[in-house]
C-alpha cells in the first residue's frame, strides 16, 4: 500500500482537478477562514471598547471559551461520527453563525454583557472543533486516498492565505464602521460556507451505527483509545499536541516584551507576524513536490524537527529594526517548515484512521490541542511573572528542541494501514 500511495504522489507535481464537489468543500473551507481572521479578536476587542473590561477579563475571555468548548465539544464526537457529515457541518455553521448574530443583536440593542461574550466564544470554539471534524471524515470519503495530501495541501494554504489578507481586512473594516462590523462579516461568512456545503451533489453513505439509540460509553474515548494504541499516531499525537501548545503559549509573552521593555509599535508587532505567513503558501505548495521526491515519512519527520528549532532564537529579540527581522525571520521559517509539515501529518492521520472512527479521532486530536495550549499558555504566563518573559521564551525554545524525540522515528509493521 505505501508503495502506491508513493507512486501516486509522484503523479501530482502538477495541478490536479479534484472535482467540482471538493472545490465546493474548498469554497466553504474559504469563506469560513476568512471570515475567521477578518473577525480576529474581534470579541475581546468588543469586551474593551464596547464594555470597558480589562486584562484579566479579556484574558478570560479567551481562555475559558477556548477550554470550556473543547470539554463541549469532546461529546460530540460520537454522534458526529454517526450522522451524515454535510448535515453536521452545516447545522455547525449555523450554530456559529447565530451565535454571532446574536452579538450584533445585543449591541444594536444596547444590551451586550460580557456573560453573553462568554457564551459566544464557548458556542464558536465547540463549533469550530466538531465542524473540523465531520469535515476531515467528510474528506476521506470525497477525495482518491491518492489525491488526499494534494486536498490537504490547498486547504493548508488556504488557511495561510486568510491569515495574511484577514486581519488587515478586520482592522479596515472596524475602523470605518466599528468592531461589530466584523463580527456581521464572519457570521456572513459561516452562511456562505453552509451553501457551498450544500451545493456538493455526490451521495453520501449512511455511516454505519447511524441506528443506534444512543452513544454507548466507549464510544466517548474510542479516538483517544485509537490515537494512543497506534504505534505511528501515538507519538506523532503527542509530539504535535506538545510542540503546539508551547509555541502558542509564547505567543502572548512575546507580545508583552515586544509592546513593553523593547517599544515597538502595534502596527510593527502586527508586520512581525502577517508577513510570514506567505511561509505557509510556500510550505504547504512545497509538500507534495517534497513527498514525491524523497517519500512521506522523511519529509514528515524532517519538517517535524525544523519547525521546532527556531523558536529559541526569539530570546534574543532586542529594539529597532535588527530585532523586529530577527522575529520576522524566526516566524518565516517555523511558518515555512509548519506549512510543509501540517499537510502531510494530516494526510497521514487520515490514512491511519479507519473510516469508521475518523470523527472521534479528530475529536480527540483537536480537544487535546486546545485544552494543551490552554494550559501551557497559563503555565508558561506564570513562570513569565516569576522569572520575566525573555526568559520564559527561552525555556519554551529550549523545550521545543526535545519535542523531536517524541516522533516515531522506528518504522511501525503496517503503518499506512488503518
Amino acid at each position: 500500500m505505501a508503495a502506491r500511495v508513493e507512486a501516486s504522489l509522484g503523479r501530482d507535481t502538477g495541478r490536479t482537478s479534484l472535482g467540482r464537489d471538493f472545490g465546493w468543500l474548498w469554497a466553504a473551507y474559504a469563506a469560513g477562514a476568512l471570515g475567521t481572521w477578518v473577525a480576529f479578536h474581534a470579541l475581546p476587542l468588543l469586551a474593551i471598547t464596547v464594555l470597558h473590561k480589562g486584562t484579566a477579563e479579556v484574558a478570560a475571555l479567551a481562555a475559558v471559551g477556548a477550554a470550556v468548548g473543547a470539554v463541549v465539544a469532546a461529546p460530540l464526537g460520537p454522534w458526529v461520527e454517526f450522522r451524515r457529515k454535510r448535515s453536521v457541518m452545516v447545522a455547525m455553521d449555523l450554530v456559529r453563525c447565530a451565535a454571532l448574530l446574536s452579538v450584533v443583536a445585543a449591541y444594536a440593542l444596547g444590551r451586550l454583557g460580557f456573560t453573553q461574550l462568554l457564551v459566544v466564544s464557548v458556542l464558536v470554539a465547540a463549533a469550530d472543533i466538531t465542524f473540523g471534524a465531520a469535515s476531515g471524515a467528510h474528506l476521506k470519503a470525497l477525495v482518491r486516498p491518492e489525491d488526499l495530501l494534494v486536498a490537504q495541501a490547498r486547504l493548508e494554504s488556504t488557511t495561510w492565505t486568510a491569515t495574511v489578507l484577514g486581519p488587515p481586512l478586520g482592522g479596515g473594516l472596524a475602523a470605518l464602521l466599528g468592531p461589530v462590523a466584523t463580527v456581521v462579516a464572519d457570521a456572513v461568512s459561516y452562511l456562505l460556507s453552509a451553501a457551498g456545503i450544500r451545493a456538493i451533489r455526490s451521495p453520501e453513505a449512511r455511516p454505519g451505527g447511524a441506528d443506534r439509540p444512543r452513544v454507548r460509553a466507549r464510544d466517548l474515548v474510542e479516538g483517544w483509545r485509537h490515537l494512543l494504541t497506534h504505534p505511528v499516531l501515538r507519538p506523532l499525537f503527542l509530539n504535535t499536541v506538545l510542540s503546539n501548545g508551547l509555541i502558542m503559549a509564547t505567543a502572548p509573552l512575546l507580545a508583552v516584551l515586544m509592546l513593553g521593555p523593547l517599544g515597538f509599535a502595534p502596527w510593527q508587532y502586527g508586520l512581525v507576524f502577517a508577513v510570514p505567513c506567505i511561509g505557509g503558501l510556500i510550505g504547504s505548495r512545497l509538500a507534495r513536490r517534497l513527498v514525491a521526491r524523497f517519500g512521506r515519512r522523511r519529509v514528515l519527520l524532517t519538517s517535524g524537527v525544523l519547525r521546532v528549532c527556531w523558536p529559541v532564537g526569539l530570546v534574543f529579540i532586542h529594539p529597532g529594526l535588527s530585532g523586529l527581522l530577527l522575529v520576522m525571520g524566526v516566524e518565516l521559517a517555523l511558518i515555512t517548515c509548519s506549512g510543509v509539515f501540517n499537510p502531510v501529518l494530516a494526510t497521514h492521520r487520515l490514512e491511519l484512521t479507519d473510516t469508521g472512527r475518523v470523527a472521534r479521532t479528530l475529536t480527540a486530536w483537536s480537544v487535546s490541542a486546545k485544552a494543551a495550549v490552554a494550559a501551557l499558555t497559563a503555565l508558561w504566563g506564570l513562570l513569565a511573572t516569576v522569572t520575566g518573559p525573555r526568559t520564559a521564551l527561552g525555556a519554551a525554545g529550549v523545550l521545543l528542541l526535545a519535542t523531536p524525540a517524541l516522533l516515531p522515528w522506528r518504522e511501525a509493521g503496517g503503518s499506512e494501514g488503518g
